[in-house]
């Protein structure tokens, strides 16, 4: 008799994708809560906290290429690139492959490549109101946070705010960093913003990228 072989849970919960793409339609942006699964989010704060613990993390700058800066008036936090290392960064970036082929079959996208870094903001920490792409300068087209910290206090601040693409003093939206939370939105017209934390706040962002290539180099290095 073969023994049941308990299946894991999906990394995010199934019925995401449908509604994800129809938000991004109609508003450009999307926002589910309990999204990604719970027992992902903790192996992927765990390693997340582990780097920030050990000098594990880099300081978080601004611009690409030659034109990186860092700039701690502007954005306070560190980062380290996921890389397929762990177990739980490949159950997550297999995710994401498989949006990125939801996105591209529903939207015809010419999505090329998913990028993606943890995100550790200590207290005091923020990232100022900003676009992640430039219209026609960049190839990042879609934008994702996956939020990873449990149990959010209600006075930890720390809130992304996604603003309206006309009207960027508009606030249409205020995120809580609350682990399962996943985000998405346009890169090149939303707007967006985190406010000052009070608490250690962690994350995922990524970016569905299009094919960037220049002079024969495969879509340069970000």
């Amino acid at each position: 008799m073969t023994p049941n072989i308990a299946t894991p849970s999906p990394a995010l919960q199934p019925a995401t994708q449908l509604t994800l793409v129809d938000a991004l339609v109609e508003q450009g942006w999307y926002v589910g809560r309990e999204v990604i699964d719970l027992e992902l989010c903790a192996a992927l704060n765990q390693e997340l906290l582990h780097r920030a613990a050990y000098n594990g993390l880099d300081e978080a700058g601004i611009g690409r290429g030659q034109q990186h800066l860092l700039r701690k008036d502007i954005r306070g936090d560190a980062i380290h690139w996921l890389d397929r290392e762990s177990a739980a960064q490949r159950r997550y970036l297999d995710a994401m492959s498989e949006l990125q082929q939801a996105l591209n079959h529903a939207l015809f996208l010419g999505l090329f490549e998913y990028e993606a870094h943890f995100a550790h903001y200590p207290p005091g920490a923020f990232y100022q109101r900003h676009l992640d792409s430039f219209r026609g300068r960049a190839n990042r087209v879609i934008s994702t946070v996956g939020y990873l910290t449990p149990n959010w206090p209600s006075d930890g601040g720390g809130e992304m705010v996604i603003y309206h693409p006309d009207a960027p003093s508009q606030e249409v939206a205020r995120v809580i960093p609350e682990a399962g939370t996943f985000a998405c939105f346009l890169s090149e017209t939303i707007p967006h913003e985190v406010l000052p934390t009070r608490h250690p706040r962690t994350s995922i962002a990524g970016w569905f990228r299009r094919n960037a290539s220049l002079g024969g180099v495969l879509d340069p290095a970000r």
